[in-house]
């Protein structure tokens, strides 16, 4: 199972261990700071923005056709944005490092 660490807008890093289910559950039941995750996981909005670290971004995957439409309409999104609604954690995963976007 894998450890993945958030990095909230304020510096502050929370590294989780044995991680299961998407990045969006894992941090909302550990309840880091903005990741609000309105839709409650159903790729609607985008209150679980996150970077992904580039040494992590062709392990997590390219965001999907709906997650790029809703990114396309946030100002702070980039190439590493993601929603953690949509990333499912694997083994492989081990050591992820998020920034949270916080709106």
């Amino acid at each position: 199972m894998p450890k993945v660490t958030f990095i909230t807008s304020d510096g502050e890093k929370t590294t989780i261990e044995n991680a299961i289910g998407t990045l969006m559950e894992v941090a909302t039941e550990h309840e880091i700071e903005g990741i609000d995750a309105i839709c409650g996981g159903v790729c609607s909005c985008a209150t679980c923005h996150v970077r992904v670290a580039d040494e992590w971004k062709e392990k997590v995957g390219p965001q999907n056709e709906t997650e790029k439409d809703i990114l396309d309409m946030e100002d702070g999104a980039d190439d590493n944005s993601r929603l953690s609604c949509q990333i499912e954690l694997t083994d492989e995963m081990d050591g992820l490092v998020v920034e949270v976007v916080e709106l």
